[in-house]
């Protein structure tokens, strides 16, 4: 988290571009850093980089793309003799490859800091932030902004399956750059968010709520670094802010150039009404200004996904194009992989991906496939992964964010080499027991081949399981499918 003491972010001495030409990540298996290593080859970069515990979607997206990667941390990586290397959040100050670099003289530099000065100063930026929704809304926007012809760029946390792809290099100079703004520190040496570094010129603020607790003690701090992004929203910008949030609104007020509200409140300039959720996604009829502008049918279940919509509306009118041609590219959007994910379908059992950790995140998106597949019985298995996830900062709110699944399974919280306290752990005994007495039926087991086993046994036609994790969860989707197929 950023202190009082230390800088909101920083730069370190970076090459002219036409000295480089060989690029190292260390962390490159990140959802983030991933889809930059795959830019910067499509760039003209030799591009190599190192990991541990990689896992798909992205390890199969490095591989697809011809980017070597070496497992774990070794001085050794870089005897390649790379002209950067980009130091990913995931390393630390001791990691052996950060300290061989500055022993060798090789500059390095944060994931967000390269990109930046690499990609965005001709750019216009289109900086999307928020606790949630910041993935499926850039990928949202970017395909509103390829419909109408705008050839944005654009970098994303996840693979997008309009372009098969984390990134697109877009038009260059004066055309829109779609990011993904991250919330979660930089680099070791730069414990500022990612955003402070991406020059918005246009800024989408969808929600604010408490997470990252590895790395924020309290939700004031995470709001004083959305405060800092705010300050840095000139007079010639424009925030596109959600009017449904309080502390979003609180913010907004900081910023010095044109603030446009979304969302479902009466005051906002872009807003939905008569939300009818149907098997496609969701309608609803879009306000601008007061004035009814149409019916509007998206391709995204979900409450909050409407939020998403309205803010990839926003920014392509603000870009000077018709609702009519935003309307005709949002109906195009095909997704992106881990959100809402069919996976497949066996004995009649629908089998579904998803990214949801946070409980508001697990909330909605519960609540829009029970709107999409109404009728059909849900089934929620949720992996307890991310850093916040196998704390009980979020104890009392599991236990309310399940209430539209039929059946709730927990695969036993991720081990990790963190020293957590016993009073620091989620409790999933207290949470099964709180949930059974909500009328949620849960359980939870030891091992992923576990929860297969139960689910092979109880699952019957009809029913949707929808895995919830911020990782791969060991690949439970296609044992699972492979088990209802019968071939193991």
């Amino acid at each position: 988290m950023t202190k009082p003491n230390q800088p909101w972010f920083v730069r370190r001495p970076m090459p002219p571009r036409a000295e480089v030409h060989k690029i190292h990540l260390i962390g490159i298996a990140g959802a983030g850093m991933g889809a930059f290593a795959g830019m910067l080859q499509a760039a003209g970069f030799e591009v190599r980089g190192s990991d541990r515990n990689v896992y798909p979607p992205m390890s199969t997206e490095l591989s697809a793309l011809g980017i070597p990667w070496m497992e774990g941390w070794d001085a050794a990586h870089l005897d390649w003799a790379p002209d950067l290397v980009i130091v990913g959040n995931v390393c630390r100050r001791d990691n052996p490859e950060s300290v061989a670099a500055e022993a060798r003289g090789i500059p390095s530099v944060s994931f967000p800091q390269a990109f930046g000065d690499l990609f965005l100063e001709d750019a216009v930026p289109v900086v999307v932030t928020g606790t949630h929704g910041k993935t499926t809304t850039t990928a949202l926007t970017t395909c509103v902004l390829h419909h109408v012809g705008a050839a944005p760029g654009m970098l994303v946390g996840g693979v997008t399956r309009n372009f098969d792809s984390t990134f697109l290099l877009g038009g260059g100079a004066g055309a829109p750059f779609v990011v993904e703004g991250d919330e979660y520190d930089t680099a070791w040496f730069d414990k500022g968010p990612k955003f402070l570094h991406y020059r918005p010129r246009i800024c989408i603020l969808n929600n604010i709520e408490f997470d990252h607790a590895d790395i924020y003690d309290t939700l004031e701090e995470i709001e004083e670094n959305f405060d800092r992004l705010m300050d840095l929203l000139g007079p010639e910008t424009l925030l596109l802010a959600n009017v449904d949030d309080p502390l979003v609104m609180k913010r907004a007020a900081r910023a010095q150039g044109r603030v446009r509200t979304y969302g479902f409140g009466p005051e906002a300039s872009l807003r939905a009404i008569d939300v009818e959720p149907n098997a496609a996604g969701c309608a609803f009829t879009f306000i601008e200004d007061g004035l009814a502008r149409g019916r509007v049918q998206s391709p995204l279940a979900g409450r909050h996904n409407v939020w998403n919509a309205l803010a990839a509306i926003g920014v392509a009118r603000s870009l000077g194009y018709s609702i009519e041609a935003a309307v005709a590219g949002l109906a195009e959007y095909r997704g992106v992989k881990k959100r809402q994910e069919e996976k497949g379908e066996a004995r009649g059992v629908l089998v579904i991906d998803d990214y949801g950790h946070h409980p508001t995140a697990i909330d909605e998106t519960l609540r829009a496939l029970r709107a999409r597949y109404p009728g059909r019985r849900l089934w929620a298995v949720y992996e307890p992964k991310s850093n916040t996830a196998r704390r009980n900062v979020h104890q009392q709110a599991y236990a309310a964010c399940f209430d539209a699944a039929d059946q709730v399974l927990f695969s036993r919280p991720f081990v990790k080499d963190d020293k957590l306290t016993a009073d620091e752990k989620l409790d999933l005994d207290q949470l099964v027991a709180d949930l059974t007495a909500r009328g949620r039926p849960a359980r939870h087991r030891p091992t992923v081949d576990a929860l297969v086993t139960l689910l092979a046994d109880e699952a019957q036609p009809g029913d949707v399981v929808v895995f919830m994790s911020s990782s791969g969860f060991e690949g439970i989707h296609d044992k699972l499918l492979a088990r209802l197929r019968g071939a193991v």
